[in-house]
């Protein structure tokens, strides 16, 4: 019995520390030039997810821009299509299994 609630106990910490440590982040890049595809450049993802970017002018959350799915991991060289050139700051919302784990405001130039 005690093997059996040490092997459970060791399952349940393992798995609780690769939730903890999972990490999902936009790199580091701000400013993006005003064009139809927007690069957002590197997005790490704790699991496949999507990329939802907004209109943010005035800092609210406006209209839906565009989509772009993510795989788990580094996905390099995320692009966006946003059809017309945004005339305003854009949010990047990243969701993973349908809540958010991470955002990130751009600034358009």
């Amino acid at each position: 019995m005690t093997f059996k609630f040490t092997a459970i106990a060791a399952a349940a910490i393992a798995t609780l520390a690769t939730t903890a440590s999972a990490d999902s982040f936009f790199s580091y890049q701000r400013n993006l030039d005003s064009q139809s595809t927007l690069e957002l450049g590197t997005v790490v993802a704790q699991g496949n997810g999507v990329i939802e970017l907004y209109d943010f002018r005035g800092g609210s959350t406006g209209a839906l821009l565009g989509t772009e799915s993510v795989n788990a991991g580094a996905n390099t060289n995320v692009r966006i299509n946003v059809g017309d050139s945004p005339e305003g700051d854009v949010l990047a919302v990243l969701t993973v299994g349908g809540e958010t784990v991470a955002q990130r405001e751009y600034i358009i130039d």
